[in-house]
């Protein structure tokens, strides 16, 4: 059974439009420049030279897209071509010239078609070698062109595949990090026999409800956000009414944002842990956000009045992923910065411009 190569044309393809009216225009040029030497009317060495160039041409255009089977493979494309558009040069002159004469005799006994054939072929095959080698040259150019644009697509489609894929490892990482810190808080109250521990429970199961969805939703907004923590706070001010009191100062313009789900919630839940928990005084929790008319960069902070900054671990799993998520959403200039507080305390800032592209 016979079976066809891959990818190989069965038919040569057709010269294109495009390729038709600048092989026109050449060809008017080279009439006009030509038709002194000729000694002829322009508008009979027009009529040659055009049907001389459109048979060069069909030949450039064939021997690009059809390769002889005797053809050896060593031999380029671009030879194969210049050498059917020089091969063809003398036939299709010769042809021209033969119906001018009306027929081949008439043709070898007029001494001048004799000599304009030899001139037109001439300057065929010297006209057509530069055309076809400009031709060539524009040609490979386009196709390197084509194909760095096309491993640029390829390169950011597998660049989104893996920053999607990224994305839901941080994503994994975080949700049983916040859902078992919760039960463990959850589970201290019950340990102690504390009153609040039934109404906690019943929070933190109307917020698991609630908060469950949004954990993998890419279009998550801070609306959606600021409502997870304040039911969280709600939560630990539960637990410990006497010592943590919160604040909740979001821009209204700010609302809609898309934002990273949980992300800001993990710098609130760390501000409880890591903050004001440890510490024997009360303490307080600021999550606000506002936008820079100016330059329109969004500042979000959570700012706690606990043990600060000298008495806490090293930034963890938690904050990093909280950094590669901002960047993944708004490029690499997002940053998130750590300042402490006087007297004592700590201010987490994300900063970052909403119309950064990741």
């Amino acid at each position: 059974m016979k079976t066809t190569a891959p990818n190989k044309p069965r038919w040569p393809a057709l010269p294109r439009p495009r390729q038709i009216v600048v092989v026109l225009i050449i060809s008017v040029l080279i009439a006009w420049v030509t038709t002194p030497i000729f000694q002829s009317p322009f508008w009979l060495v027009l009529r040659r030279t055009t049907f001389i160039a459109m048979v060069m041409l069909l030949a450039f255009t064939v021997s690009g897209t059809w390769r002889l089977q005797w053809m050896p493979r060593w031999i380029p494309r671009w030879m194969v071509q210049v050498l059917a558009v020089c091969f063809l040069a003398p036939f299709a002159s010769l042809a021209a010239y033969v119906a001018i004469a009306g027929n081949f005799m008439n043709f070898i006994k007029a001494n001048n078609l004799l000599s304009g054939f030899a001139t037109s072929t001439i300057f065929a095959i010297f006209f057509g070698s530069i055309v076809a080698v400009v031709a060539i040259n524009r040609e490979g150019k386009q196709r390197e062109r084509a194909d760095r644009l096309q491993l640029e697509l390829e390169k950011n489609a597998l660049e989104r595949e893996v920053l999607d894929a990224r994305l839901r490892l941080l994503q994994a990482q975080i949700e049983p990090h916040f859902l078992f810190n919760t039960l463990a808080n959850v589970q201290a109250l019950v340990e102690v026999g504390s009153e609040n521990a039934a109404p906690v429970l019943r929070h933190l199961i109307a917020y698991l409800r609630a908060a469950m969805p949004r954990l993998n939703d890419a279009d998550a907004t801070l609306e959606n956000e600021m409502q997870l923590v304040s039911a969280y706070l709600e939560i630990m001010h539960m637990r410990m009414p006497d010592r943590l009191q919160f604040e909740l100062k979001l821009a209204p313009e700010l609302n809609s944002l898309r934002f990273p789900a949980m992300a800001l919630l993990t710098l609130v839940e760390n501000a409880v842990r890591h903050g004001i928990d440890p510490g024997t005084e009360s303490g307080h929790i600021e999550v606000g956000g506002r936008q820079d008319a100016s330059s329109g960069m969004v500042t979000l902070w959570v700012t706690d009045t606990g043990i600060g900054m000298a008495e806490t671990a090293v930034p963890g799993t938690g904050l990093a992923n909280v950094r590669a998520r901002l960047q993944a959403y708004f490029g690499k200039d997002a940053s998130v910065d750590l300042h402490e507080q006087t007297p004592h305390g700590l201010r987490v800032e994300l900063i970052f411009h909403p119309g950064a592209k990741a």
